[in-house]
């Protein structure tokens, strides 16, 4: 097929705007699925996207339609996630397309991860459609949402195409406006294979499968590609397109964008945004990639129950084929053993990574309290030190020149109702704010900095409750500023928990010692001896509670007779709790850590 008629696009837009429904739409309306396959969230795999009713992976999907210029076209969709702590999946699909599908909630309007996703497609150059979607629904604004548009995003009006994915409406414009405005992709079937790597996963079968957008040349079964970051040959066993099922092609050619598998049993040879080419006739150059995920969240692995710290090393390594977003290290904790210190985009995507372990892997896993990176200046040292886990904190706070904390610039977008409760909800978070002006007369875009360390726990949750669901937000990294921060030690009966402990601002101590050590109180279970529960700063103890023992009645059988024959076996039960508390060993469970992240 001719370059000229083929067409690569993704769909972005804000969390719940409709991107699913429409790519379930453009399946069904150019044949790609028949009526007995149709299925809600068609494109969303995995058990967890359809639980939730959110994308985390995107998919690449290709499918025929007939213009009403009497020509066949083949396009090639890409379906993103929307939520903030995916926005990398974005930036890779965007890598692959020539042109987007802006997507547009007719009654929410613009939110702050439409303007992200808007700029990353610019940033790559694309073609926008702006569609907005909805329209059926009667609290839709449509005229109120275009004039937005055209306001904040700079889109003529004219441009605009109004449809309802639910109800099928406008679908046959979208598709239309596809042929016209996006350009076919640029490349030649004759050059030497440059194709880039954008997704991954690992298959048990047939080794790590990898998606790619060939821009130059041609791949057959049979081939020797050379992945150009390892300089490593494999042979191509199999190749083809999602259709939306996989489907086996002979060929890809210039423009096209599929799958292939090599027998590449190695998941670390595969990575995202490496280059292809063939090895007979390499490329020089490879593809400018995207810039590689950074985490900002780090936090603890480790195995328990059955799972052993092979289990969850072998489970890691297969899963981060298909997230490039993950990154981990081995570490070891006194109070969990062997694990590892993972690094995330946000704590949605620590949540997802967990449960898509436990599920897909089988492994059984307990989570640290998450922290972000911080930098320490040492006096005795020119160098300024990573800390990504509070252990590597130094303990002595005389060696300390400075501290600096990682800072986000945050923009909220929010119905003018909202705005006194949230902007004192970033005042508390230590914000500053940087703009405030109106989107129009009902809605309010408010930009603050704050330290990472405030966003990344309970900022989602809390902007959500005080707008009733209605604001949103999105945030990128600003860089480091140097912050008065100490080290929150939790003890428990006087041995320190490393896994529980934290860095937190110093006028913020106190109180946040005091409701994790309630918390703690609450969520440890009572042993047959006394749990005392402290937390300090260095040596000095600032919040405490203590679980009382459980206690067996031993006077139970003593009736009558002399007091000093009870006195006797209440000492023996005493002297028998001071050894089980000398010897005894308090098992915390998951939800010791989990209530380090509910602490206000």
């Amino acid at each position: 097929m001719s370059l000229k008629l083929v067409r690569n696009f993704s769909i972005i837009a804000h969390v719940d705007h409709g991107k699913s429904t429409l790519a379930d739409r453009l399946l069904e309306f150019t044949g790609a699925v028949t009526e007995r396959e149709k299925k809600e969230q068609l494109l969303d795999t995995l058990d967890i996207e359809r639980e939730r009713g959110i994308t985390i992976k995107m998919q690449a999907v290709r499918m025929f339609y007939n213009a009403e210029d009497g020509q066949t076209y083949k396009l090639h969709l890409i379906d993103t996630p929307g939520h903030v702590d995916f926005s990398y999946e974005v930036s890779r699909a965007l890598a692959a397309c020539e042109g987007a599908l802006l997507l547009v909630d007719a009654t929410q309007g613009i939110e702050a991860q439409t303007v992200a996703n808007f700029w990353k497609a610019v940033e790559q150059d694309l073609v926008i459609i702006p569609v907005v979607n909805k329209i059926d629904l009667p609290a839709a604004e449509p005229d109120r949402v275009i004039k937005q548009i055209e306001d904040m995003l700079g889109l003529p009006e004219e441009e605009v195409i109004l449809a309802s994915a639910k109800e099928g409406i406008g679908i046959k414009e979208i598709l239309e406006a596809i042929i016209q405005r996006i350009p076919p992709p640029e490349g030649e079937p004759d050059k030497p294979l440059k194709a880039l790597i954008f997704d991954s996963y690992y298959d048990t079968y047939r080794g790590a499968v990898a998606f790619i957008r060939i821009f130059d040349g041609k791949l057959k079964v049979g081939d020797q590609i050379k992945l150009l970051s390892t300089g490593r040959t494999f042979e191509i066993t199999e190749l083809g397109a999602q259709t939306p099922k996989m489907e086996k092609f002979k060929e890809l050619s210039a423009g096209d964008v599929g799958y292939i598998a090599a027998s590449i049993k190695d998941v670390r040879d595969v990575q995202i945004g490496d280059t292809i080419t063939l090895a007979k006739s390499p490329v020089k150059e490879p593809i400018p990639g995207f810039k590689p995920a950074k985490p900002m969240v780090f936090a603890g692995l480790y195995p328990t129950g059955d799972t052993t710290y092979e289990d969850l090393r072998d489970a890691l390594e297969k899963y981060a084929i298909n997230d490039a977003a993950v990154v981990y290290e081995p570490e070891t904790s006194p109070a969990l053993g062997l694990g590892f210190r993972v690094g995330f985009l946000g704590l949605l995507h620590m949540e997802i990574v967990q449960e898509r372990l436990e599920r897909e892997y089988g492994v059984s896993i307990i989570t640290t309290a998450p922290n972000v990176v911080y930098r320490v200046k040492l006096k005795n040292k020119d160098e300024i030190v990573e800390v990504r886990n509070p252990s590597e904190f130094p303990d002595n706070a005389g060696l300390i020149e400075y501290i600096e904390e990682p800072y986000v610039l945050v923009t909220v977008i929010t119905p003018s109702e909202y705005v006194g409760s949230i902007i004192q909800l970033c005042q508390e978070k230590r914000g500053e704010q940087k703009k405030f002006n109106y989107l129009d007369e009902n809605t309010v875009v408010l930009e603050y900095e704050l330290p990472l360390a405030e966003v990344i726990l309970d900022f989602h949750d809390k902007i959500k409750s005080l707008s009733r669901g209605f604001a949103s937000f999105d945030y990128e990294f600003k860089g480091y500023k140097k912050a008065d921060l100490v080290k929150l030690y939790i003890m428990i009966n006087k041995e320190p928990v490393d896994a529980l402990s934290f860095i937190v601002h110093k006028n913020r101590a106190y109180r946040v010692a005091r409701q994790l050590v309630e918390k703690l109180k609450e969520v440890i279970p009572r042993q047959l001896f006394e749990i005392n529960i402290q937390g300090a700063l260095g040596s000095k103890i600032i919040a405490s509670e203590r679980i009382p023992p459980l206690r067996a009645n031993v006077t139970a059988k003593c009736y009558g007779g002399d007091i000093t024959r009870k006195k006797k076996l209440l000492e023996k039960q005493k002297e028998g709790k001071k050894r089980m508390k000398q010897f005894g060993k308090v098992q915390l469970p998951q939800e010791a850590f989990l209530s380090v992240l509910k602490v206000e």
